[in-house]
């Protein structure tokens, strides 16, 4: 009987062993098999090449952008942010010396020529009105009064102009009135500044001793023309012309000379005669053209004529013991205002009397009124394009030229000390109610000149004419054309 062999190196009967002993154990290895084959298709179904996975990434096909047509009211405002200033600034100079020109103190008689020195500085930040004294040069006033027209020259009698006009005004005001305010200064005008000066404590510019011997003088040689004539008209010194001496029988007659002698010197005789009559009308001019200025003076370095007052000294240029020359002073008025710029096209759509919305830097708000716009605006405004930056509702490239803006408010109601800024919103146009309105990129111009905007209807973007509105808040107003349609909800094309 034929003996069956096992394989080297297996037990005899280990399989069935296997199959006959472990049921179990052949099952998970049934289940092993089959998940491993799963996880091959599944690994395998995942797999792609460079072209499927490229084109699983494309972007899907562009379609419109679009915004819904919206009824709403619009109000279009000019927005800019401002600083918050003291209105009328302008810079405060010497028109020239105080007191004598040939004396650094004013006192009369005092020849010597000395430079001038601030005695007495103005102090920044107080309230100057009209009649104060701003500050003092080698111990002379410079006064302060109300006018448009700069101090420039020395008023004295004689003087005549709408700068003299303006003294007599002011003295008016100040309760030491000259007279008649005819822009002539006369011996009236003269009394008037003597008796301000010393109600003020100042000694008035009256003429020096100088003024005076000169004076005298003038009046000698008037006097000494008057005696040469006489003189001239009675060679024989008799009674001076009564009739009863022999030079008075010269005149009579014909009135040309005397009569008789020889007629050289009856020639001589007329020479004489005329050059006295000459010589005492020179010297009766000249007296006449020194008393029209002789009197009471107002240096040109003594009053400072401002536009507004009171007025706030916002800035001292000077100190005690400098030489007063140039600007002294930046005065103010009083009243705050805010300053800023806006763009050009901006500012066409402004003007004066606009109302405006002004929201301080300290919470504070306060409707104001436009004042000033571009060459209206002061020209020492210290709000300039360098330093501010005006913006519009409807805010483009800012790329336009800045025109500057004043606005005004109430008195009392801004408070320079606590707000230096503000934001200013000026309304320019609104809507009636509520109109149709789209986004400005809506709305184009086609070959025809017209506007239209794009609608998407039916899945298709048809064109719709419009004309267009008031512009704000980046939305546009738009009225369909004739046989046109256009409703809220429909969504128009603002970009692809």
């Amino acid at each position: 009987m034929r003996q069956r062999t096992e394989p080297a190196g297996t037990r005899p009967g280990r399989f069935r062993e296997l199959i006959g002993t472990r049921p179990g154990q052949l099952t998970v290895v049934v289940t092993a098999v089959a998940l491993v084959g799963a996880g091959g298709w599944f690994a395998g179904s995942r797999m792609q090449s460079p072209a499927d996975a490229a084109a699983a990434h494309r972007p899907p096909k562009a379609g419109p952008v679009t915004v819904a047509v919206e009824r709403r009211s619009l109000t279009a405002s000019v927005v800019a942010q401002g600083s918050v200033e003291f209105a009328s600034s302008q810079s405060v100079a010497l028109a020239g010396p105080v007191g004598s020109p040939d004396s650094g103190s004013g006192d009369a008689g005092a020849g010597d020529s000395v430079a001038q020195r601030v005695t007495k500085a103005p102090a920044a930040g107080s309230e100057v009105k009209e009649g104060d004294v701003l500050m003092q040069v080698s111990g002379r006033p410079v006064l302060v009064l109300r006018g448009t027209v700069p101090m420039y020259r020395t008023l004295g009698p004689g003087a005549s102009g709408d700068d003299v006009q303006q003294l007599q005004r002011a003295l008016t005001r100040l309760g030491f009135d000259p007279g008649s305010a005819n822009g002539t200064y006369g011996q009236s005008d003269a009394a008037a500044v003597s008796r301000w000066y010393r109600n003020k404590g100042y000694q008035p510019m009256e003429p020096t001793i100088a003024d005076k011997q000169r004076l005298g003088t003038l009046e000698a040689a008037v006097t000494t023309a008057q005696q040469a004539l006489l003189a001239a008209r009675d060679p024989g010194g008799g009674s001076g012309g009564t009739g009863d001496s022999e030079g008075s029988k010269r005149y009579e007659g014909s009135g040309s000379g005397p009569k008789g002698g020889s007629a050289s010197g009856r020639d001589a005789t007329e020479l004489q005669l005329k050059s006295a009559r000459q010589q005492l009308d020179a010297a009766n001019a000249a007296l006449s053209a020194f008393q029209a200025g002789y009197g009471t003076k107002v240096p040109a370095g003594e009053v400072v004529f401002l536009p507004e007052l009171p007025a706030r000294l916002d800035k001292v240029s000077v100190k005690t013991g400098d030489t007063p020359a140039g600007p002294v002073a930046t005065v103010t008025g009083s009243k705050v205002v805010v300053r800023a710029v806006v763009p050009a096209y901006d500012a066409k759509l402004l003007h004066k009397g606009m109302r405006a919305r002004v929201e301080a830097t300290d919470g504070t708000k306060v409707d104001g009124e436009v004042v000033a716009l571009g060459g209206d605006v002061p020209k020492d405004d210290p709000a300039g394009a360098d330093k501010q930056q005006g913006t519009s509702s409807g805010g483009s490239d800012g790329a336009s030229a800045p025109v500057p803006v004043q606005i005004s408010v109430p008195a009392g109601k801004l408070d320079k000390n606590t707000a230096e800024s503000a934001k200013v919103t000026i309304e320019v146009g609104s809507s009636e109610g509520k109109v149709l309105t789209v986004p400005v990129a809506a709305l184009h111009t086609s070959a025809d000149g017209k506007s239209r905007v794009r609608v998407v209807r039916g899945g298709k973007v048809v064109d719709v004419p419009v004309e267009a509105g008031l512009s704000a808040d980046g939305q546009v107003e738009v009225t369909p054309s004739a046989g046109a349609a256009l409703a809220p909800g429909d969504q128009v094309v603002v970009g692809r």
